[in-house]
């Protein structure tokens, strides 16, 4: 199975430890990051969308214009643009990067969020609303003759592109953690995305996606991505000790991005309940960020050396896991670290299991957290 790993651009050094708070793009930066990303190995970066943030279409061109080979994905919320145009922005984009362009579908997660740019739907609505708009791109892709189309949210006559993505088409992904965001992306998406969590709720999750595949007739199945906010250091204890010096930074500004009301989308409803089972599951999985941050975005950890990181993210791989997503805290400085020291562990691994068919012994000998409680 091929496995791929993800991280997040920042247009500047602003981050949710130093707290700069910075609007602008600061180009050196950005032209350092974009360059890291390229070096570190990494295969994505997401760029994200939120109604305050500088537009992700820009953003996505420049990583193009500016790396080989990282693959910009494009977070899209459908109320913010046309399903026609979107679908010809993107297959621009993917010209331009030689057909390095994914779409990230965000139905919205916060009905005050959603309004800020007019979009006032219901959240089934808004999920009704995604569907018909993959429908729409994917056909706006492939087709060679005029098409008229009228659903339940859009409607247009005659319309034909000849912007073509590089291969035909652009990968699909679908992110969510409630049964409207398994319909939809089980049924359409070419990628599911998750935020991370206990190894069990995250296979339920995984089986949930898998079912509406299976009932929309698919023969196939959404690769899984999976997002982690992992902390690092030379020992467990240095690892540790860091982790709590990164919660110690986010406890001030609790909840600051929801405005101190607790969360509606279901994703962050369920980080919160997982963190309020117990602060660590499994081999290195910490919840306390999550409640530091009202967990308005992903925000579970994963703690401990790089090796105990590394085994891990193979525990997540072993469920089905595709695709990694790891983006640090401290943003740049984090980048560096996980290039250096987590990918090449986990596709050293990998190639073991390719070459050798048997698992090696990073998993076994860094059991994290779980040596703690066997041994208690």
């Amino acid at each position: 199975m091929a496995v791929e790993f993800i991280s997040a651009v920042n247009v500047n050094p602003s981050n949710e430890l130093n707290r700069l708070g910075r609007p602008d793009v600061d180009l050196p930066f950005f032209t350092r990051y974009v360059n890291t990303l390229e070096d570190a190995g990494f295969d994505y970066t997401l760029c994200a969308y939120t109604s305050a943030f500088q537009d992700q279409f820009a953003i996505a061109n420049q990583i193009v214009a500016r790396s080989e080979r990282v693959a910009p994905i494009v977070a899209l919320r459908p109320n913010t643009i046309y399903p026609t145009v979107a679908a010809k922005a993107l297959a621009t984009l993917d010209q331009f990067g030689g057909g390095r362009a994914v779409v990230h579908f965000i139905s919205g997660g916060n009905d005050a969020e959603q309004a800020r740019e007019g979009d006032f739907l219901t959240k089934e609505q808004r999920y009704a609303r995604t569907a018909e708009y993959i429908d729409i791109v994917r056909k706006v892709w492939t087709s060679t003759e005029p098409f008229s189309h009228e659903g339940e949210f859009y409607k247009f006559d005659d319309f034909v592109s000849v912007v073509r993505p590089t291969n035909g088409t652009i990968p699909v992904s679908v992110g969510g953690s409630s049964a409207q965001a398994y319909q939809v992306g089980g049924s359409r998406g070419d990628i599911f995305g998750l935020w991370g969590e206990p190894l069990k709720d995250t296979r339920d999750q995984i089986d949930a996606v898998n079912a509406q595949a299976e009932k929309a007739g698919r023969t196939d199945k959404p690769r899984i991505w999976v997002t982690f906010r992992p902390i690092i250091a030379a020992t467990e204890e240095l690892a540790w000790e860091k982790a709590h010096r990164t919660l110690a930074a986010l406890k001030p500004f609790e909840k600051r991005f929801l405005g101190g009301t607790d969360p509606q989308n279901v994703g962050s409803q369920r980080l919160l309940e997982i963190a309020g089972r117990q602060d660590v599951h499994d081999r290195a999985l910490w919840t306390p960020t999550a409640s530091a941050t009202g967990a308005a975005g992903a925000s579970t950890a994963l703690v401990g050396t790089p090796e105990t990181v590394a085994a891990a993210i193979l525990d997540y791989v072993d469920l089905g896991a595709e695709l990694i997503s790891i983006r640090g805290y401290d943003n740049l400085n984090d980048l560096i670290d996980y290039g250096r020291f987590i990918l090449p562990l986990v596709r050293q691994e990998l190639a073991h299991r390719e070459a050798t068919g048997q698992h090696g012994t990073l998993q076994a000998d860094n059991p994290g957290a779980l040596a703690e409680r066997t041994a208690a």
